[in-house]
């Protein structure tokens, strides 16, 4: 009974009309109320007319026979033409059901949490989606249309356009993909000459890109780790880098590498030997070494310069070095004072490999830390040049040792000074040469192109550096036009005179060796604390007396990077002269006498001590300048 008295008739399937269908899910879903159920007699006769204008309804919107019936009892107020009045509960069963059946027809499909709110209140029709609290009284719901069911063509040609945008509708969001192609990770195009092992880690790669420049994945994966763990795992690179991020920047080292790996042992191409192929690719993937070569004669002032940094780390280089080698001529007493000032501007990155000294000539070896364990053992030799051998003024000092499978010797010396004693030049380096005597202990790497009377054809590289006292066959009048009449860079007027240049092409002197471009003006002789050449009466004629020559076995074994002069450290009558290198590695065999790590701690903790201690003295004079500052002070 309603609330104007009238009785409410159930809808009942069995008095249809014949020509209407009848379905048979309908009757099993819809449920009678008891309260509502009357006697047939019951029923009046107006109410025909009702039943009458719901099946008219039907029939105009050409509803399929699957739809739902509308519900026995009275909807609650509030609910606009056309709304479905759900639980909460119920709603949240039917949005889980609906995400399964969408994840079990589609399983490719990415969506959002917003997509499914979005569902939600479409599907709730207008007054959820304006707002309607979702808390009303649980009441019966039709069962729903089933996903896979689609509506007929004659539903779209009579929908209601306001309705559809109401419908419920799947919003598939495709996966984020780049517009393009993500840019080769480069290795600094702009220096590359200068990237060795100052490199991004290997492991972060762009393998693709590196494999299009002609490095075989294969090659690729060994340098990933030297336990291989890619053997037994996807080789992909999210699990590379997850790998990589569970284990920092280490590489893993599985317990059955570490027995079967001997480290005495190991041929060029083994897998396991420290000095081997695959060790060398680890960290040198192109195989070429940063190396440092700095000569300068100190003329043996006591006083160093404040700051070291312009001599060793010049700001127009993107990347510091492998290997520091600095030769001084005629240096200061204090020798250690001088190799501490060398730690402290290097830093903690720079450890001293060796260092040798012959009277005032010092030859000092700085290798970054985690080098050292591919360094052989260091072996030095003096010679003297001198009629008297207690004068130790004149002579050179020499350093071999193998990085890897490569030989290495720096020589750096000071000839006989004078302008016209180029034959006693010549002299000096005959002897340098056949009495230097290296190596000892250490194997020669290619013996079949050494010879016992040349020591620089005993190693592969070799790096021959200092006061060579060779001069320019100029007046000073003569060298100071010249000097004014160059242009920029270009030397070579300048350098037809130069007497050293003149005896290589000759052959008597630094046979096999070559010296990079000149592009500097001469670093002899200034006057000291000035650029202005020497003003004394002697009127010395400026001239190239310190230089750095390089020898290889191999053709283009070695790359000159820089050749250049430090003009801004002048303490000296020279200017320090600076050659930065690209230095080809070959793997070597572990039958070398390793160094096994060894380098001067003292003289480390030393440098690193005097480095904080500069520091905070820059911060305390920095704070004191803040405080004494007047502009923002209160009278």
């Amino acid at each position: 009974m309603s609330g104007h008295g009238d009785s409410i008739v159930p809808f009942n399937p069995t008095e249809l009309q014949s020509g209407e269908p009848v379905c048979k899910a309908d009757i099993t879903v819809l449920s009678v109320d008891p309260r509502t159920e009357k006697s047939k007699e019951d029923i009046k006769k107006p109410y025909e007319g009702a039943r009458l204008l719901q099946d008219e309804h039907n029939r105009d919107a050409k509803l399929s026979p699957f739809q739902p019936r509308p519900p026995s009892l009275p909807k609650p107020m509030g609910l606009g033409m056309g709304g479905k009045n759900f639980s909460f509960d119920e709603k949240v069963r039917g949005r889980k059901l609906r995400n399964s059946q969408e994840s079990l027809t589609d399983p490719g499909e990415t969506g959002s949490s917003t997509d499914s709110l979005k569902e939600d209140t479409s599907s709730n029709g207008p007054d959820l989606a304006s707002g309607r609290p979702l808390d009303l009284p649980p009441m019966e719901t039709p069962s729903f249309r089933i996903r896979t069911d689609s509506f007929s063509e004659t539903d779209s040609e009579h929908s209601d356009p306001n309705k559809e945008r109401l419908q419920p509708s799947r919003i598939i969001l495709s996966p984020l993909q780049p517009t393009g192609s993500y840019p080769p990770l480069e290795n600094g195009a702009a220096s590359r000459s200068l990237r060795t092992t100052n490199r991004i880690d290997r492991d972060c790669l762009d393998y693709s890109a590196v494999g299009r420049r002609g490095r075989g994945p294969e090659r690729l994966q060994r340098n990933l780790s030297d336990s291989r763990l890619l053997d037994t795992m996807v080789s992909d690179n999210a699990s590379v880098h997850s790998m990589k991020s569970a284990y920092s920047i280490l590489n893993p080292i599985r317990p059955r590498d570490v027995r079967n790996r001997s480290f005495l042992e190991g041929s060029v191409l083994g897998n396991g030997a420290l000095l081997g192929a695959e060790e060398l690719d680890r960290y040198f993937p192109e195989r070429r070494l940063g190396l440092y070569v700095a000569t300068w004669n100190m003329h043996g002032e006591k006083g160093l310069p404040y700051n070291l940094d312009d001599l060793l780390l010049p700001t127009d280089t993107d990347f510091a070095q492998d290997v520091y080698v600095i030769g001084v001529q005629e240096g200061c007493p204090d020798r250690r004072e001088w190799e501490i000032r060398l730690q402290e501007t290097l830093g903690p990155y720079y450890v001293m490999l060796y260092a040798a000294a012959h009277g005032v000539l010092y030859l000092t070896v700085f290798v970054r830390r985690d080098l050292i364990w591919f360094c052989s053992e260091v072996e030095h030799a003096t010679v003297t040049t001198r009629i008297i051998s207690q004068i130790k003024t004149k002579g050179a000092v020499g350093i071999g040792f193998t990085f890897f499978g490569t030989s290495f010797l720096f020589i750096t010396s000071h000839f006989t000074s004078g302008d016209s004693k180029v034959y006693e030049r010549i002299l000096d380096y005959n002897k340098i040469i056949e009495a230097l005597a290296l190596p000892r202990n250490l194997p020669d790497t290619n013996p079949y192109r050494s010879t016992t009377s040349d020591v620089t054809t005993r190693f592969d590289e070799v790096f021959w550096f200092g006061d060579f006292n060779f001069r320019l066959n100029n007046t000073r009048g003569e060298v100071e036009a010249i000097l004014n009449q160059v242009m920029g860079a270009d030397m070579s007027p300048l350098l037809q005179h130069d007497q050293l240049l003149k005896e290589m092409k000759k052959g008597s002197i630094f046979k096999g060796f070559q010296e990079a471009s000149i592009h500097f003006p001469p670093t002899y002789k200034f006057d000291i604390g000035c650029d202005v050449y020497d003003s004394t009466t002697k009127q010395r004629t400026p001239s190239y007396t310190d230089r750095i020559l390089y020898r290889n076995r191999q053709a283009d074994d070695i790359k000159v990077v820089k050749y250049m002069s430090c003009l801004s450290i002048k303490t000296s009558d020279h200017r320090p002269v600076i050659g930065m290198f690209q230095v080809k590695l070959r793997p070597g065999r572990d039958n070398i006498p390793l160094g096994a790590g060894q380098f001067d701690r003292s003289l480390y903790l030393e440098g690193i001590r005097r480095r904080i201690t500069r520091e905070l003295k820059k911060r305390e004079a920095a704070m004191k300048n803040q405080n004494n500052s007047t502009v923002c002070t209160i009278s």
